[in-house]
């Protein structure tokens, strides 16, 4: 379903598609999940916790925390031929498609990107204590624009701009969001 709500953003998947992506019957689905809304909350909520966790565990296990950060930004541009960069970040999407009219899908974005800001402050700091990041950036600051930079390469990404032009953008704002000492 997770996919189905990727692909065709809230308004476009219909319950045909949901049908189809879960092998539920209609009174299944909805007696399994309640409501169109109710599900998308739920698949939506799903996809950030695995994202969350799936940083956090690459923080823990990386041997520098500026790789980290480097690969959260270039994620987007990291598809050479484009195809996931227009597919863009199930979150993302759904902020652009449903803050200004579904008050939770908002709530959840706010929820998650403050869960991701405050991880890449820690990595942050954890990067200038390995001496890969200038001591004078504000880790709580830089977080949240590389956030925004990500973010905006999502967009791009979406719109279809060139994978290599991504990439440049993407080294750009690295080099000015966290410089080296």
């Amino acid at each position: 379903m997770q996919a189905a709500f990727w692909d065709n953003g809230y308004a476009g998947t219909s319950l045909e598609d949901l049908l189809a992506a879960s092998g539920l019957g209609k009174g299944s689905l909805y007696g399994a999940f309640g409501d169109k809304k109710s599900l998308f909350l739920r698949v939506l909520r799903d996809y950030d916790e695995a994202n969350d966790r799936m940083l956090r565990a690459r923080l823990e296990q990386a041997d520098r925390a500026v790789e980290v950060i480097r690969g959260f930004v270039l994620g987007p541009s990291d598809d050479p031929d484009g195809v996931q960069a227009r597919r863009g970040c199930l979150l993302a999407n759904t902020a652009a498609e449903l803050s200004t009219s579904v008050p939770e899908a908002a709530a959840e974005a706010r929820r998650s990107y403050g869960a991701t800001t405050a991880l890449l402050a820690d990595a942050i700091r954890l990067a200038q204590r390995e001496g890969d990041v200038a001591a004078h950036v504000d880790p709580d600051v830089g977080a949240h624009a590389v956030l925004a930079g990500q973010l905006g390469l999502l967009v791009l990404g979406r719109i279809g701009q060139d994978p290599t032009a991504l990439s440049t953008t993407a080294e750009a704002l690295l080099r000015g969001l966290l410089p080296p000492p």
